[in-house]
């Protein structure tokens, strides 16, 4: 089994729902993706989601968008994305999955990339604008290296397409909870419950998570109501921001923060003592 099947084994049994959040590598600098990385794992994070900057992020809002060019600027590789996570990986065995756009994987090579996400300890790939009809190629060799490759549905997704991605994806399906960008507002979106609803009764064969525009806890305890679990991203973008645009705090305090923004949007507020 796969570090992700186990997880989400566990968590079945536990009746607990999964939280994956997104964090753009080398985002707000190269160095301090690792020690992110380590904080969300303490704040009880089941699955991490590390991106893959590049230049044209179709799926994305404005918060990924800017860390994704903040990370290029700083020359950020994907060898350096490689190299993080296997230093991330030598250190825990929290499931990490690759989540970019396909056209850099082209370029690096399939084969190539797949064998070196897979010895650098990755678990799986989200690949937004791969469709699943022309995923041949990459979900055999990801096959042959033991990596997971999850696809995506949307509110406008018929009910042949959603058992498609269904059969197709292995990991989890990810059910994008609006049609639009990451970081979008969720209030545009009343009939969210009648399509999960839907999915849910269609995905059969893998784990169903949510993710675009949950901010909060209660966000996401709402939005996976009718799913095993949820994802977060721009959210954590933006704290992680605004954190380090605040000189004041120290690198423990940034990381302590970051680890409590983790276990908030997992657990909820905690109630205060009687």
């Amino acid at each position: 089994m796969s570090r992700l099947d186990t997880t989400f084994d566990e968590l079945k049994a536990r009746d607990e729902k999964a939280m994956g959040l997104f964090l753009t590598d080398g985002f707000p600098a190269p160095d301090a993706t690792v020690p992110l990385l380590h904080a969300l794992d303490r704040g009880d994070v089941d699955f991490i989601e590390l991106g893959m900057p590049f230049s044209d992020p179709l799926a994305e809002g404005r918060p990924i968008q800017r860390a994704s060019a903040r990370a290029l600027d700083h020359g950020v590789t994907m060898r350096d994305t490689f190299r993080r996570a296997e230093t991330f990986r030598s250190e825990s065995d929290t499931p990490l999955l690759l989540m970019g756009y396909v056209n850099p994987v082209l370029k690096y090579g399939i084969e190539a990339f797949c064998k070196d996400a897979a010895a650098a300890g990755v678990d799986g790939l989200i690949l937004p604008d791969l469709p699943p009809e022309e995923s041949d190629a990459l979900t055999e060799t990801a096959a042959d290296h033991n990596l997971d490759l999850v696809f995506l549905i949307a509110p406008n997704s018929s009910d042949d397409r959603i058992q498609t991605v269904d059969q197709r994806a292995t990991g989890f399906v990810y059910a994008v909870s609006i049609t639009g960008l990451t970081g979008g507002d969720l209030s545009g979106a009343p009939t969210v419950d009648d399509y999960l609803k839907r999915a849910r009764g269609l995905v059969q064969q893998n784990p169903l998570l949510v993710g675009f525009g949950i901010k909060t806890h209660e966000d996401a305890m709402r939005l996976s109501r009718h799913t095993d679990g949820f994802i977060v991203g721009s959210a954590l973008i933006n704290t992680v921001d605004e954190l380090w645009n605040d000189d004041t705090l120290s690198m423990d305090d940034r990381l302590d923060a970051v680890e409590q923004f983790t276990r908030r949007l997992k657990h909820g507020t905690p109630t205060a003592a009687s």
